[in-house]
């Protein structure tokens, strides 16, 4: 059997620059909290644990005054900011530089839309890390929406700005948006709509449908290595599901069923933005042990 590992896949920018902070922080100190899991990825976060990463929740904040915590790549609402100054903790901040831009963008737009009477839709997951930090920025009303069905609770009358959450397909978004558009143009009277669509999904995030796709097609099977709580792991399995149909999800070495191999003479193996390169050379492994017992 052929393996290949995709070579587009694996931990983006973003979360690359968080796991290299927490590393260092470890390697210097020996143990560091996270607000929150610092990845979507069970492995990759029992790997750092090992090395002395505590992880904790918005709950526990008032337990750890004076200590040293970690915000990850998704990114906090100021309003975290304010209550980790509260209990004198130091705040090493692993915001993806993207998501920050953003952050900053929808504050900006809050603070007119509000004077206008106006609105902020995102489209993105309601309960996700990264939503919950653009909603903070602003009290403005903002909607957050995925799918049309959510578009009806919207009045399309008012000033609109829009933004989508970092890691949603960037095809789904345009798609949103048009909708949006033609919704908007039905009820309003003027020529120029009040309304303004914000380029927001992150380009290597979004170039990875693409190359993930092909690369499915290219293989008898697909092995999709993924963190179960991880959203963009999700959408992209279904990507390469929906052009391989013998795409498998596994969260690593441990769960791989031998009939997935059957018949394969050319195995393709991908993940997530958040799944680690080391976990699918390890899936490879663990695969190519299977396949030698089995002839």
């Amino acid at each position: 059997m052929q393996i290949e590992i995709d070579p587009n896949s694996g931990f983006c920018f973003g979360v690359v620059r968080a796991i290299e902070l927490a590393e260092r922080e470890l390697e210097q100190r020996g143990e560091l909290l996270c607000l929150g899991d610092i990845v979507h990825n069970g492995a990759e976060v029992q790997r750092l644990e090992e090395a002395g990463l505590r992880t904790i929740y918005a709950e526990d904040l008032g337990r750890h005054s004076n200590e040293r915590i970690m915000f990850r790549a998704h990114g906090e609402p100021p309003s975290t900011y304010k209550r980790a100054q509260e209990l004198d903790m130091e705040v090493v901040d692993a915001t993806c530089p993207v998501v920050l831009q953003l952050q900053k963008k929808v504050k900006k737009s809050g603070e007119a839309l509000k004077m206008r009477g106006g609105q902020i839709i995102i489209f993105g997951k309601p309960d996700h890390a990264e939503v919950n930090g653009l909603r903070g920025q602003t009290d403005c009303e903002v909607h957050v929406i995925q799918s049309a069905e959510d578009l009806n609770a919207i009045d399309f009358q008012r000033p609109t700005e829009c933004f989508s959450q970092t890691t949603m397909s960037a095809q789904h978004y345009k798609e949103i948006t048009a909708l949006i558009e033609e919704r908007m143009r039905a009820v309003c009277t003027t020529a120029e709509l009040p309304l303004k669509i914000h380029a927001s999904t992150c380009a290597q995030v979004a170039n990875r449908h693409e190359s993930l796709a092909l690369f499915a097609k290219q293989h008898d099977a697909i092995l999709f290595v993924s963190g179960k709580k991880s959203s963009n792991g999700k959408m992209l399995f279904e990507e390469c599901k929906s052009v391989n149909p013998r795409t498998y999800f596994t969260t690593g070495m441990d769960d791989i069923v031998a009939d997935w191999l059957k018949g394969v003479n050319s195995l393709g193996i991908c993940g997530a933005t958040s799944t680690p390169r080391w976990l699918m050379e390890a899936v490879a492994r663990r695969v190519q042990q299977m396949t030698e017992r089995q002839a």
